[in-house]
């Protein structure tokens, strides 16, 4: 069904996520149903929406009364969900962003197919099955996934994934994102999607290094940052992210693999988990946050660096070129997607072109040939590509 701005957007699960994502829809001009079982949920979201408001005031970013009538677009529902979800009956749109667990989502849908009966249900989730969550329901071809990153109302990038099993409202969706502002791409549904299977190398070949003793954390960090040019390397992202959701994200991934061996999750990570490590919001994680605590120094070494460097960008390229082999998305969506999801500074096929298929090959089938691992498997693409000659990028 096609959306306009009188379109009702419902949210259930009032995190950072979802009340980021009812502030984007009411910035755009939708009345929002925001709701949560959870007690004292939908409060610290309400709060957490006037703290923001006055932020955008402060910084001459939005007026008064802009802040004001976008809070007054947002209706909060502090009733327990799990039992009445009749705030949601007027919405077209209702996009779940709840706890990602497939069961819990599967319920929430249940439910929602029947309190929201003309509602396309959208959910949030940024590694489990679409279709797996849209099967719960009678009417699976009402089921999308629409990928936000955190925070939305920063991050521009929304992954658009139908259901394998029916066609699902792509088009519409993608044209009422644009609306909101956000840049869309479409991937199919596959474990990570784009983004979070793209770039399972940046963390997974990092820690490789780390637990080989070849570099410790801040001068891998150094060398992804200063040499290659992330804005931040993968140990301070996975700190800032939470080393509990990385984790979680790669388990989920490597399981909706069958156990590729190129997702394997890491015992380093692991461990950090179970002894509640998870990073900046805990005070500890790769690095040590505790007040006093002198960051350690890098070594600055730039043959070292370049190592580590061509190492994980060989890694992360062949994962593109792959996704795009294996279907998962279109050229330009993958590259859209890194830049834009991530900020990566070059999409990688773009940047596997500009440094020639052939020498990524080269570099995998070394680190193949050195291991002995399916870990290193070059893309089919990629060899065909360094073979018969052509481009990645579109």
């Amino acid at each position: 069904m096609p959306f306009d701005s009188s379109t009702i957007v419902g949210v259930v699960g009032a995190g950072a996520m979802g009340t980021g994502i009812a502030q984007v829809a009411s910035a755009a001009g939708h009345r929002v149903v925001l709701g949560d079982a959870v007690p004292g949920a939908v409060e610290r979201a309400r709060a957490s929406l006037v703290k923001a408001m006055a932020r955008e005031v402060d910084k001459k970013r939005m007026t008064s009364d802009a802040a004001d009538a976008l809070l007054s677009r947002i209706e909060v529902h502090a009733s327990p969900l799990e039992q009445d979800l009749s705030p949601y009956r007027q919405c077209g749109l209702v996009i779940e962003a709840i706890v990602e667990d497939l069961a819990a989502k599967q319920a929430l849908m249940r439910r929602l197919e029947t309190f929201a009966p003309s509602a396309v249900l959208a959910t949030n989730t940024s590694s489990l099955s679409v279709t797996a969550i849209g099967g719960a329901c009678k009417s699976p071809e009402r089921v999308i996934g629409l990928h936000f990153f955190n925070p939305p109302p920063v991050m521009p990038l929304v992954e658009v994934v139908p259901s394998a099993a029916d066609a699902s409202p792509v088009a519409d969706a993608r044209e009422l994102m644009r609306a909101w502002g956000k840049t869309t791409v479409v991937a199919s549904d596959t474990p990570g999607f784009i983004v979070n299977r793209v770039a399972r190398p940046f963390y997974g070949e990092s820690i490789r290094i780390l637990e080989e003793g070849i570099a410790d954390c801040a001068t891998i960090d150094w060398a992804m940052r200063e040499l290659a040019g992330f804005r931040m390397g993968p140990f301070e992202l996975m700190d800032f992210i939470g080393n509990d959701v990385n984790y979680a994200v790669t388990r989920s991934v490597y399981e909706g693999m069958f156990h590729d061996p190129r997702y394997r999750p890491s015992i380093t990570q692991q461990r950090l988990v179970e002894a509640g490590h998870f990073g900046r919001k805990s005070g500890r994680g790769y690095y040590d946050y505790s007040p006093g605590v002198e960051a350690p120094k890098p070594i600055k070494s730039s043959g070292l660096g370049q190592e580590i460097v061509d190492r994980v960008l060989a890694m992360l390229m062949n994962e593109a070129i792959d996704a795009v082999y294996m279907h998962v998305a279109l050229p330009a969506d993958v590259d859209l997607a890194m830049t834009r999801g991530v900020n990566y500074p070059k999409g990688l096929l773009a940047w596997a072109d500009e440094l020639g298929a052939a020498t990524v090959l080269d570099r995998l089938e070394r680190l193949q040939a050195e291991y002995g691992e399916d870990r290193y498997r070059p893309s089919p693409l990629l060899r065909r590509t360094a073979r018969e000659g052509g481009r990645f990028a579109l």
